[in-house]
């Protein structure tokens, strides 16, 4: 049965949709199979009651989906009710016109279930692939970012820029369902990419991958000081929490079953970086105690790790990735159901509690 959500925190999933081999196996998957089992994945996640669904951009062969608005849109059909969005989108080098048309045409089809999350992008793929330099990447973020938001306000736009030509009198088609696209900046740990945040409105969405959880909550703090002195109302602004999750039966468990995933995304990660030092055991144990960040354990261990957060923070949403580093269909739907029947009903009721 689906459990609603009545002003508590939303929890969502998304999928980066990476194409690393199976450690156990060494197969990769097919990038046809990896939208396919994406598509089953958020049609679970809908029927399992959870309020929102991601997808990520990337532009290489060793990840499935360049084009977030696409997969969404097809998610769209058979899901009724959870949100879509981007996670995240690479602002810099799309066009903020291009990307409005295909979000909010997303939110006719979806009934205005459309979001975005925009951000810089863990890769510079893009920049030369899209014709951009990337020495212009925060220049370029900066203007997309304020047109972006300017084309969400208005349906006829003049407007002027550097890094594309200028519109006059443009009309702005089609117009979502909703008023605005909700639109949330991604940060993965610098002050000024709050700050940004808080001065344009938009919601903040924190990566945490690891580490102390307390070392981004002046992130928060600054991200909502610069929104109040920006004249945006603190009642519309919302924060949002991501980070890697796996839920066993036991905490040792969770430690053994997805030990060899973690481990093999980050190597891929890092050998991309010019670093690939495997990640040891005894480090991935550290990272998955139960005063870090990383989402590793039983539902019981998640719901703490979940609420010290929401201490910390005061956060309205969270959103989990669940399909790291070739880890098979299987155990990704095993998460989802742990995720939506053990883990969720705790936080809604929780969350709840705190906000009434």
């Amino acid at each position: 049965m689906r459990a609603e959500n009545h002003n508590s925190m939303e929890i969502g999933i998304y999928s980066l949709a990476d194409l690393y081999p199976d450690p156990l196996t060494k197969k990769t998957i097919s990038a046809k199979q990896r939208i396919e089992e994406i598509i089953k994945v958020a049609k679970m996640a809908d029927e399992g009651g959870l309020d929102v669904f991601g997808v990520g951009e990337h532009h290489r062969l060793d990840y499935a989906v360049s084009s977030p608005p696409v997969i969404l849109s097809a998610i769209s059909q058979i899901t009724k009710k959870i949100k879509l969005t981007s996670a995240t989108t690479v602002l810099s080098t799309v066009d903020p016109v291009r990307l409005f048309e295909d979000f909010a045409t997303l939110d006719l089809i979806s009934n205005g279930r459309a979001e975005i999350i925009a951000g810089r992008g863990a890769f510079l793929d893009s920049f030369p692939l899209f014709g951009y330099d990337v020495n212009d990447y925060e220049d370029l973020f900066e203007e997309h970012i304020e047109l972006f938001l300017k084309l969400n306000t208005k349906e006829l736009l003049t407007w002027n820029g550097r890094y594309r030509p200028s519109l006059k009198d443009a009309e702005i088609s089609p117009r979502p369902v909703q008023q605005k696209i909700p639109v949330w900046l991604g940060v993965s740990g610098t002050a000024k990419s709050a700050e940004r945040a808080g001065n344009l409105g938009t919601g903040l969405v924190l990566a945490i991958l690891g580490g102390d959880p307390s070392f981004y909550k002046p992130l928060v703090d600054r991200y909502r000081e610069s929104a109040s002195q920006a004249g945006h109302s603190l009642e519309n602004l919302k924060v949002a929490v991501t980070g890697h999750a796996y839920i066993s039966k036991t905490n040792q468990q969770a430690i053994e079953e997805f030990y060899p995933y973690h481990s093999n995304y980050w190597y891929h990660i890092n050998r991309h970086r010019g670093n690939p030092v495997p990640l040891t055991r005894a480090d991935f144990e550290r990272a998955s105690s139960k005063e870090t960040a990383l989402f590793v354990g039983s539902s019981q261990q998640i719901i703490e790790k979940i609420m010290r957060q929401y201490e910390l923070f005061g956060h309205q949403r969270f959103i989990a990735q669940i399909d790291i580093g070739g880890m098979p269909f299987k155990k990704v739907a095993e998460n989802i159901e742990r995720l939506a029947t053990e883990v969720v009903p705790v936080l809604r009721k929780e969350t709840k509690k705190n906000s009434s």
